[in-house]
């Protein structure tokens, strides 16, 4: 955004009159211009050109925004129904994001929003500090801050109504929004504004796209042809895996091939020397994008008490139901060798197999309860967001004083497809039969209830003011000061049947098919308080420099459910560490001349650990996301629990412990150097250099970097009985430590450009970030347990973490404004390309293709790019008159799929792309009617 046109943001709507406003990054209200932080501000205008359908597809479409989550990653649960924001892929737990200044209750026990809480048709525009802010806002504000500006002071009726369709089948959406203001603050004394809006996303199944409809898909590399081989054990009819009393490695392979001699329909033959079994081509069954549904109301209030206080109340109250499905339950089951099934299904092909049947020490039953239907997981979050108070001027000092009580209920059930264990046993079903035989059989024991309930709940009370204290030659001194005080409230209550047996419930004995059981409640919450200063000084007409400091202090969280390592509630207690900090941050402002702008900062930051990082009990974390070889061999006696080349079973906890060895807050270094110059009256560019590097950091160890070293972490490997199976099983512990350090660095721009042409008003905006770094260090053992450090960089490159940081991510929009009615607005999405996921004949998941067009014996690896991404819309809009406006609109205009991936984990189980970096829509049409009264 240009000098000149920042200064539009001081005026409010229907106002002639310049007046001080507070704009995000500092404390100071002052006439806005272009200030010593970078701040991009999103207009509604800008709202209006881009097309988007909700708060997420605004903001996670900005070229400053990496690593969030997306509603993709909800489809195996990953994402649990959230989409929320990361500033330059440093993570939503950084990421700060405000409600009107104002904090909102996160989803977590941590500090991070759930965007789909925030209705879009109530934001007047979204203001996005790309720069550490924690010695304003306090910790958490580490990579930056989201602040969305609601709309204020409206008289008119409004109406909006948008559908929205992909040109193939599947994943049609629509919206329409109402709100109506009744007062003018500054003529009437009061405003009062009511807004609803309600919004629909159809889903979109992997079946219904070429691209991912089979794990099977067939790719061209270096000129050779090759076949994905993305499917899964767990298959129907069953498979069996059998571990052996002398220690050979175990053995798996389908009854129903040895019987057939071919594999059953949606299934496919490993026949490699330890799997001799057909695997579940699951990629079909998933979904690309869930079904969702949100409804939004938001009310506000404004009334002068005299002519310098103004009395104002808000009110969110916002419901998102997204519905998302993945593959049929997959379910290991202990196969007794006394068993009926045994003896009929393995015991016939044991001398086949050439395997001593004296020699057999277990069996388990590789099952996919393909006739219960897909794992379906509803998501229910329902946001209630409050605040209260009054702001005003006395003398030379604007103040505010504020309440805010923010609530966030965040429901999981089941949904179909997760079958009740205790019902299931009841049930006559072979699992060794066809499928499509069973499914009315299943359904008494498929389930339809509550999964977990997670509820979160901030009270803030927070008095700031600011004003002019001092005169220098250059201009007047202007400080702000502040205080607040914060309580954060935290719970999780899981299903019995969730949990599962434990202490607790001890007569309980019903666990979920498809989901393994051990979750327990959880209960904690943390006070805190902290107070800031910031001072902006005019060292000379041209210099400005600002300096900032805050001091925060938060108690060691009090939890209210402690368990011991036999998962028995023992009762309540203070856990992990009290922590304070300051921290601190310098700025400069300059002006060599005017159409040149200077600016920079330097700054500290601290973040405490979230609540549930302190208080978690160790429980279940599901499974690992890719495949990996057993990762402890014979003689260890843990390896009979071995089940070969699959995912294996996680879990994880907090660290409670306090003193030295608990967890201490992380700490974070920034700065930002800026310039922007107008060469032109009508041409704005400007450059932002930042770098943030982060110590301390409470990170779980990744599963990539501990099943690549199996050795160095020995000792999170161990052998639990799981009732959900009815057996023991191999699990990892990924646990909580200050182990890590990171670091990012990046270049953003934002340019625009302005010109009257024979045709209309011509403007061009042209925004993005250059990534120069993305790495975490973390510190571990080799396999002869001498310590070492491993930094792992997501630079243009799949991680050890799953995650990708594009190196370009930019946007450039054309629009071109005629003298009659129509608007029409040209964008170019582009995201650079990076090296795919690299792939090891071990990973069993890409096999060459022969030249009949069979698939070749065993495994390749590979090792790939996976292309860039340059996508186009267009939009055009007929403001038909002050009433009446139409837009019409196309995105992805000629129709380009989403880069191919070989990618085997991280994200959802979509097959073929990484859905977190590209939509699978295709070419979409959309159209909006608006009314304005």
């Amino acid at each position: 955004m240009g000098l000149a046109a920042q200064s539009a943001l001081a005026q409010e709507a229907g106002s002639d009159t310049i007046q001080r406003v507070e704009i995000t990054g500092s404390s100071i209200k002052r006439i806005a211009k272009e200030g010593s932080v970078p701040v991009q501000v999103i207009t509604s205008a800008d709202i209006a050109k881009s097309g988007a359908k909700n708060v997420e597809d605004l903001v996670q479409a900005l070229p400053a925004m990496q690593g969030f989550l997306t509603s993709a990653d909800s489809v195996n649960g990953g994402g649990g129904g959230v989409q929320n924001a990361s500033i330059h892929s440093i993570g939503a737990g950084y990421t700060l994001v405000l409600l009107n200044g104002r904090r909102m209750a996160p989803y977590t026990a941590g500090s991070a929003v759930n965007l789909a809480s925030i209705p879009l048709a109530a934001v007047e525009r979204v203001e996005v500090l790309t720069d550490g802010a924690s010695a304003l806002y306090g910790a958490d504000a580490i990579a930056g801050v989201v602040n969305f500006v609601l709309k204020k002071n409206q008289q008119d009726f409004n109406i909006e109504g948008t559908y929205t369709s992909p040109e193939k089948e599947g994943a049609r959406s629509s919206n329409f929004a109402l709100s109506k203001g009744f007062g003018d603050l500054e003529k009437d004394g009061f405003n009062v504004l009511a807004s609803y809006s309600h919004d629909e996303q159809k889903e979109l199944n992997a079946s219904q796209r070429d691209f991912a409809k089979t794990g099977l898909v067939r790719f061209d590399h270096d000129g050779k042809p090759y076949s994905l081989y993305q499917l899964a054990i767990n298959t129907s009819p069953a498979s069996v895996t059998l571990n052996f009393k002398d220690g050979k490695d175990p053995l798996t392979f389908s009854p129903n091939y040895l019987k057939d001699g071919k594999c059953a329909p949606n299934t496919a033959y490993i026949g490699s020397a330890t799997d001799k079994s057909c695997w579940f081509d699951y990629s079909g069954t998933v979904q690309l994008i869930p079904k969702s549904k949100r409804d939004s109301f938001f009310v506000s209030g404004r009334a002068k008490i005299n002519s310098d206080t103004t009395a104002f109340a808000e009110l969110v109250d916002s419901k998102f139901t997204q519905t998302s499905r993945f593959a049929p339950a997959a379910q290991a089951l202990a196969l007794p060798l006394t068993d009926p099934k045994y003896a009929g299904n393995v015991a016939p092909y044991l001398a086949q197999l050439g395997i001593d049947p004296a020699n057999v020490k277990k069996a388990t039953m590789n099952l996919r309860l393909v006739d219960a239907g897909g794992r379906s997981e509803e998501y229910i979050s329902k946001a209630l967001h409050f605040a209260g108070g009054i702001e005003g001027r006395f003398k030379d000092f604007d103040y505010t004083a504020s309440y805010v009580h923010s609530e966030n209920t965040r429901t999981a059930n089941y949904n179909g497809g997760f079958l009740s264990r205790d019902k299931y046993k009841t049930l006559a079903f072979d699992p060794f039969g066809p499928a499509g035989t069973s499914a009315a059989l299943l359904a008494p024991a498929v389930l339809h209830e509550r999964d977990t309930e997670t509820k979160t709940k901030l009270d803030i009370l927070s008095v700031r003011a600011s004003g002019e204290v001092y005169q220098l030659p250059a201009g007047a001194v202007q400080v702000g000061v502040g205080a607040d005080t914060t309580k954060q409230q935290y719970s999780q209550s899981p299903s019995s049947i969730t949990q599962g047996p434990n202490p607790q419930q001890p007569n309980w004995t019903d666990t979920p098919l498809g989901s393994a059981p051990g979750a327990l409640p959880i209960d904690g919450s943390r006070k805190s308080w902290g107070t800031f200063a910031e001072f902006l000084v005019p060292v000379i007409k041209n210099l400005d420099v600002t300096a900032a400091v805050r001091y925060d202090s938060y108690d060691a969280v009090k939890s209210n459910m402690v368990y011991d390592l036999d998962s028995k509630l023992i009762g309540s207690a203070t856990q992990g560490n009290d922590a304070s900090k300051s921290t601190y941050k310098l700025s400069f402002r300059y002006n060599p001349i005017n159409t040149v702008l200077l600016r920079g900062s330097y700054g500290t930051g601290f973040k405490v650990a979230n609540l549930d990082d302190i208080i978690s009990p160790v429980t279940d974390a599901g499974v690992t996301s890719g495949k990996y070889a057993c990762p402890v061999k014979a003689p260890d006696p843990r390896a009979a629990d071995c089940a070969g080349t699959t995912q294996y079973a996680l879990t994880s906890g907090g660290n409670s412990v306090k003193g030295a060895n608990g967890l201490k807050p992380e700490e974070s270094k920034q700065y930002t150097l800026g310039i922007r110059f107008e060469p032109l009256n009508a041409l704005s560019l400007g450059f932002d250099l930042w770098n943030v590097k982060m110590n301390n950091q409470i990170v779980a160890l990744s599963e990539g970097l501990v099943f690549g070293n199996p050795g160095g972490y020995n000792s999170l490997f161990s052998t639990v009985y799981d009732a959900g199976i009815g057996a023991n099983k191999l699990v990892t512990l990924l646990p909580n430590f200050n182990l890590g350090s990171s670091r990012y660095k990046g270049i953003d721009w934002d340019h625009s450009y302005r010109l009257k042409t024979g045709y209309g008003n011509l403007s061009l905006s042209w925004t993005g970030t250059y990534m120069l770094k993305s790495e975490k260090t973390l510190p571990g053992t080799d396999d002869k347990g001498n310590a070492t450090s491993t930094t792992e960089s997501s630079l243009g490159r799949f991680d050890s973490y799953n995650n990708v940081t594009a190196r370009v991510i930019s946007r450039i929009a054309v629009s071109l404004k005629t003298p009659g009615m129509f608007t029409h607005t040209l964008t170019l999405n582009y995201r650079s390309g990076y090296h795919d996921q690299v792939l090891t004949a071990d990973d069993g998941a890409v096999k060459a293709v022969n030249p009949d067009g069979t698939l070749a014996a065993g495994f390749v690896g590979m090792e790939r790019d996976v292309s860039s991404a340059a996508i186009y819309d267009w939009q055009t809009r007929a403001d038909i008159n002050k009433t009446y406006s139409v837009t019409a609109g196309i995105k992805n205009l000629f129709d380009k799929d989403p880069s191919f991936s070989n990618r085997i984990a991280g994200g959802g189980n979509q097959v073929g792309y990484d859905g977190r970096y590209n939509s699978p829509l295709g070419r979409t049409f959309y159209v909006t009617a608006a009314a304005k009264f």
